[in-house]
């Protein structure tokens, strides 16, 4: 029988102090990502093991809130997937949400929901943006989920989800190049 696996190679070690600070900055970079689209290819083999690592590497309260909108966006997923839209939707805002989020709650919603969308598989942007406005609704805080098409597609028509709270894009990335078909808001 073949062996058809690469030989492993060997990596020099390194001392605990340069771990460590390799470790804070993987951290720090997971913390600062932007809140865009999401890249769901992996570029090299070993992506998912450094995503783990960076998982790792998050304070407790940081990793509860990720595992909380893992959880969330699983189930969005599994909803959009098992019942309509419409019904999903009125599920997620079914709780009362009336007061304006703070700037560090968006972010950090966004940052949750992005990084939690590349562990589920399908994770739309719609399936982000339903995520989102769920867990901004359990805080208290108001947001709307607007759906558009892309402009002069041609013969492909091309939809995107955004979330938006208080006039401010949470999810999604830039609303340039589309054309906005519907707002859906928290009740």
């Amino acid at each position: 029988m073949r062996h058809l696996s690469k030989p492993v190679q060997h990596k020099a070690l390194v001392s605990g102090a340069l771990v460590s600070r390799a470790l804070a900055s993987r951290a720090t970079a997971l913390r600062q990502e932007p809140a865009g689209e999401t890249n769901f290819k992996q570029t090299k083999r070993g992506g998912s093991r450094r995503g783990l690592v960076r998982i790792f590497s998050l304070s407790g309260s940081e990793m509860i809130f990720l595992g909380h909108c893992l959880l969330v966006v699983a189930t969005v997923r599994l909803g959009l997937t098992l019942l309509s839209y419409n019904r999903v939707r009125s599920l997620v805002t079914r709780l009362d949400a009336r007061q304006c989020a703070s700037m560090g709650e968006l972010r950090r919603v966004a940052w949750g929901v992005a990084a939690a969308a590349r562990f589920v598989p399908y994770a739309t942007c719609l399936t982000q943006a339903l995520s989102g406005q769920y867990i901004l609704a359990r805080q208290g805080n108001e947001s709307t989920i607007r759906i558009g098409i892309e402009r002069g597609t041609g013969e492909q028509l091309k939809a995107h989800a955004w979330l938006v709270s208080d006039n401010h894009i949470v999810l999604g990335g830039s609303i340039d190049g589309f054309a906005h078909l519907v707002d859906h808001g928290s009740r």
